[in-house]
């Protein structure tokens, strides 16, 4: 793989894209040739209006800080400050956490993040911006380790590793059901236990995925294939790559795209991780993916369905269902002019299954 090369036809592309007609969304994105390892493929995004993100807090850095603190409901009120309301119902619930923002920064979280510890490790259903020096918040969250209920640590962490993987945030996300995450959680980890055969005892030992995800042998397997892109983001910052559209065994699966470069490269090794995770365990039709029909898969935004929610002051989400594809996109309310923080787009056929699927060894 050469970079010097992807980063020259980056330019070329960049002063040719918004020459041609039809080539590029409502917000000016163009999508760029591929870069290809094994049955994974991103097309690399660019263009649209860079923001400045500077003011804004990534889950990570502030777990990592210890100005953010998420724990069970039943273990919020010995972290609430004096004069801060404390919320009425107050016991541990499967889909339910809370949040506290000590910092003097709003604090983005994306849907597909995972903590682990307390009762059972969790992942985020939802993106959302919560405002500093705030809490406690209640977070929407599904469960990501079944079979536990027992407390391992009053307080959270993130999985350093990944982020959830495609076919695991997209029940979270698109259907908001513990049965469907828990579902693909279970192929998600049947899948690499085929993937990766040293690691198939300990897969079917335990049922949680953030404990899967770190077993070094399935880390030398996802590493395998995401290496070749951990240098491509220098490339990418080059040219202000802002996003990356995905595709496994030639069908395009998933899409990522921020408000700006920086906050690409904030969760550049996650996002790469979950995406080579999923090309180890998902099988599909097939397909012939390419820059045209990435491009095309951007450029679908429209849809027969919008729900929209919005915190003033704070963000707007809104969520697009259209014909074999769902959009989620957060805009920032918190300063002038507002600007769109995140759009996630799947592949998703509405039947309560996305147009990808785990493979499921365990059973």
């Amino acid at each position: 793989m050469n970079y010097s090369i992807l980063a020259q036809l980056a330019f070329v592309l960049l002063s040719t894209a918004f020459a041609t007609a039809g080539t590029t969304t409502e917000q000016g994105f163009h999508v760029l040739p591929p870069v290809t390892k094994g049955n994974l493929s991103i097309f690399p995004v660019i263009g649209g209006a860079e923001h400045d993100i500077g003011h804004l807090l990534t889950l990570d850095e502030g777990l990592r800080s210890g100005v953010v603190v998420v724990t069970e409901a039943g273990s919020v009120r010995g972290l609430v400050r004096p004069g801060m309301p404390i919320p009425p119902q107050s016991r541990a619930e499967v889909n339910r956490l809370m949040l506290l923002n000590n910092s003097d920064y709003p604090l983005l979280l994306l849907a597909g993040e995972v903590v682990t510890g307390g009762k059972q490790d969790r992942v985020l259903g939802v993106d959302r911006i919560v405002p500093p020096k705030s809490g406690p918040i209640d977070l929407s969250v599904f469960c990501v380790e079944p079979g536990r209920w027992v407390a391992s640590s009053d307080r959270f962490d993130a999985l350093k590793s990944q982020m959830a993987q495609p076919s695991v945030r997209m029940p979270a996300m698109a259907e908001r059901n513990q049965q469907s995450v828990w579902a693909q959680v279970a192929s998600a980890i049947g899948g690499m236990a085929k993937a990766a055969p040293a690691a198939s005892p300990a897969m079917h030992a335990s049922t949680s995925y953030a404990k899967a995800m770190e077993n070094p042998e399935v880390q030398k397997k996802v590493a395998l294939v995401a290496a070749d892109y951990d240098g491509m983001l220098r490339e990418l910052r080059k040219v202000g790559a802002k996003g990356i559209v995905v595709a496994i065994n030639g069908k395009i699966t998933w899409a990522d795209v921020f408000a700006s470069t920086d906050l690409l490269e904030k969760y550049w090794q996650k996002l790469i991780r979950s995406y080579a995770a999923d090309s180890l365990t998902t099988v599909n039709s097939g397909g012939q993916a390419d820059q045209k029909s990435a491009q095309l898969f951007l450029d679908q935004v429209q849809g027969n369905r919008e729900v929209t929610e919005t915190e003033p002051g704070l963000f707007r989400r809104t969520e697009i269902s259209g014909d074999g594809y769902r959009v989620f996109t957060l805009t920032s309310l918190v300063s002038k002019p507002e600007y769109t923080v995140h759009i996630a787009k799947m592949s998703y056929s509405g039947t309560g299954r996305p147009d990808f699927q785990s493979l499921d060894f365990r059973r």
